[in-house]
């Protein structure tokens, strides 16, 4: 349900925003979906991630989440572009391992959850059904996903190849992964967008993100509402 004075608020700030900012939020806005997400799970160099995160928001995908357990993540800029910046992030580090605390939220959610690695129930990246929202789990760049993740998840997805080396980069990986399904899903009648209230939500954020005072413009609304 949209809330009225959040939507007050957001027409309010659309005074301190150009016409062409306020139309570009309003379409990517309408082209984000929740219904995939993607696991990375303590991955080791920035950069792979990094360009996870771009690939992702390029594509549409909101939600990033981030498995810390030896390696923590920090976003390099150079190669994401920007791209953290309107992608909501959820990181996992409060524990010694945060695997499984990740992969349990997200089936709670109503994900299932995709081990993206050569299985012996393993299928292509084609045939996975859209029925259901979709999380993928990618893991670190030399050893792949760890056994806990591979032990919880729900299905294997393997990317087809055709040449000498047996894998690709993770951040191709991933790339090749979210470009198939966000392809198939749009041409499907399954309701991937967000819903009235997280549009809501996720503009009023993008908005704040798009003002240099936002704390101060946000005061002065709450304060002339009272």
């Amino acid at each position: 349900m949209v809330d009225s004075k959040t939507a007050s608020l957001i027409k309010y700030l659309q005074n301190f925003l150009s016409s062409e900012r306020i139309e570009k939020i309003d379409r990517n806005i309408k082209n984000r979906t929740r219904y995939i997400t993607i696991l990375l799970e303590n991955i080791y160099q920035s950069q792979n991630a990094s360009a996870v995160l771009r690939s992702a928001e390029c594509l549409g995908i909101q939600d990033i989440h981030v498995v810390e357990n030896e390696n923590s993540f920090e976003v390099n800029s150079e190669i994401s572009m920007g791209a953290a910046k309107w992608l909501t992030i959820h990181r996992y580090n409060s524990q010694p391992h945060n695997t499984i605390t990740a992969i349990r939220k997200l089936k709670d959610d109503g994900y299932q959850v995709i081990a993206t690695m050569p299985h012996e129930n393993e299928c292509m990246i084609d045939d996975i059904k859209l029925s259901k929202p979709i999380a993928f789990m990618f893991g670190t760049e030399l050893t792949g996903l760890s056994n806990e993740t591979i032990a919880e998840a729900d299905g294997f997805v393997k990317i087809p190849m055709y040449g000498f080396t047996e894998s690709f980069n993770i951040s191709v990986s991933a790339a090749l992964v979210m470009q198939s399904i966000v392809t198939r899903l749009r041409k499907t009648d399954v309701q991937w967008q967000l819903t009235d209230s997280e549009q809501q939500e996720l503009m009023l954020e993008w908005y704040r993100k798009s003002l240099k005072t936002p704390d101060m413009i946000i005061d002065r609304f709450m304060s002339q509402s009272i």
